[in-house]
């Protein structure tokens, strides 16, 4: 990164933090900026581990293992059976030890004499929290959280492939496709990218020691294609955050908040839902709405048809898919509406079939579903952020920011 753009950016984000009031409860500071190559070097101190004064004690290393128990391992150093469960007892609060995963790493703080009794144990539960147990003169757990960092950094790249692999390629963490990707969802076809393509991109990452968490905001963003570009601007309006193009529209388009009129919610969402039918346990990854028979269906929000097929226990089932994020399914139709195939574009409100009985049914129902990057979520808790352009009250700061955002996207290539 030129000194310049650093210096830049670092302007520019006090700017922005100000006129945003972006802060989050319990979020980093941004503590520093970094080019793509260049990683800060955590401050180590020469004495402290965990709080503890580690070049007093010998450390031994380990992991938990499969079955395994944590009595297992103190016992070995010379911790009584009394005074592991006292500790326990003295912090049941804190920590409940049940939650001990097998695999995670522990290191032990024992002592530099031939006994080698342990004084301290150290479980990393997460990446971001560990539980240091005592067995000193007070016997207890307090957590220790590890120092998150955060940086921002930018990115550019251009597709040969896919989005996917030119970001991979430019060694850049997975969550920023996925990020770039939801931003991106209504207005860049993912599936239709071109050899040539490209895209730019400032952000946040998090960082615990040299372990990156991966992204945390996005701060501005730009596609290329040929002849047309589009810039995403990050502004909060009416209490949420989303994202708008130079003109101050909104890159998303809103959701029906339900497939169908006149109905009642008779199951909702679950991963382990007693099945009517078949009387065993099991996910119910959608929102049932009981229905009249031939009750229409409509399409939430614009999309393409991918599947309309009978399946055994889905019965008559349509597919669709709105963007490279985002996709639907319509389960136990009586019937497709007339045109309703594979290919064919439907518009929010379209009606794409009927209420029905079809397949492993009690009655006639619509079992609704909703997919994110191919991952089912609950229709009820689906996030919709405003879709309304930028408000005449708010045109003045979202102007200001639009020109620190699109002056930084133009610092590099």
């Amino acid at each position: 990164m030129h000194t310049n753009l650093k210096s830049l950016i670092t302007i520019a984000f006090i700017f922005l933090s100000v006129s945003c009031n972006n802060s989050v409860n319990n979020k980093p500071e941004i503590i520093s900026v970094v080019s793509d190559t260049t990683v800060n070097q955590k401050l180590r101190s020469p004495v402290l581990l965990y709080g503890i004064p580690a070049d007093s004690f010998k450390l031994v290393p380990g992991h938990i293992k499969q079955n395994g128990f944590l009595s297992e391992i103190l016992i070995k150093q010379g911790i009584s059976m009394q005074e592991i469960d006292q500790a326990i007892k003295n912090s049941k609060t804190v920590f409940n030890v049940r939650n001990i995963r097998s695999g995670n790493n522990y290191i032990l703080f024992c002592d530099r004499d031939s006994i080698a009794r342990a004084r301290y144990l150290v479980y990393e539960h997460d990446p971001s929290t560990c539980y240091v147990f005592s067995f000193n003169d007070s016997l207890n757990i307090t957590p220790f959280r590890k120092e998150i960092k955060s940086e921002i950094k930018y990115a550019s790249g251009t597709i040969e492939t896919s989005l996917w692999d030119a970001m991979i390629a430019g060694g850049l963490h997975p969550s920023l496709v996925v990020e770039l990707s939801d931003i991106f969802a209504w207005t860049v076809d993912f599936f239709g990218l071109q050899k040539g393509d490209n895209f730019k991109v400032i952000y946040e990452e998090l960082f615990i020691d040299d372990k990156s968490l991966g992204t945390d905001k996005i701060y501005g963003a730009q596609f290329n294609r040929t002849g047309s570009s589009i810039t995403a601007i990050p502004f909060i309006q009416d209490g949420k955050e989303t994202y708008f193009d130079i003109d101050g529209n909104s890159l998303r388009k809103a959701f029906l908040k339900a497939p169908l009129q006149f109905s009642r919610i008779s199951s909702r969402f679950s991963s382990s839902r007693l099945h009517p039918i078949l009387r065993i346990r099991r996910p119910h990854f959608g929102v049932d709405y009981a229905a009249p028979l031939g009750t229409p269906v409509h399409s939430i929000g614009d999309g393409r048809v991918i599947s309309t097929s009978i399946e055994n226990g889905s019965g008559r089932i349509v597919w669709i898919r709105h963007n490279s994020v985002y996709s639907t399914a319509y389960l136990h139709l009586s019937s497709f509406r007339k045109g309703i195939a594979p290919g064919v574009m439907v518009k929010q409100s379209d009606i794409i079939g009927y209420v029905g009985n079809s397949g492993l049914s009690t009655g006639p129902h619509l079992d609704f579903r909703f997919y994110k990057n191919g991952s089912p979520v609950d229709p009820l808790k689906v996030d919709a952020p405003p879709v309304e352009p930028v408000s005449e009250e708010n045109r003045v700061k979202f102007e200001k920011i639009k020109t620190v955002i699109l002056s930084l996207l133009g610092t590099f290539n």
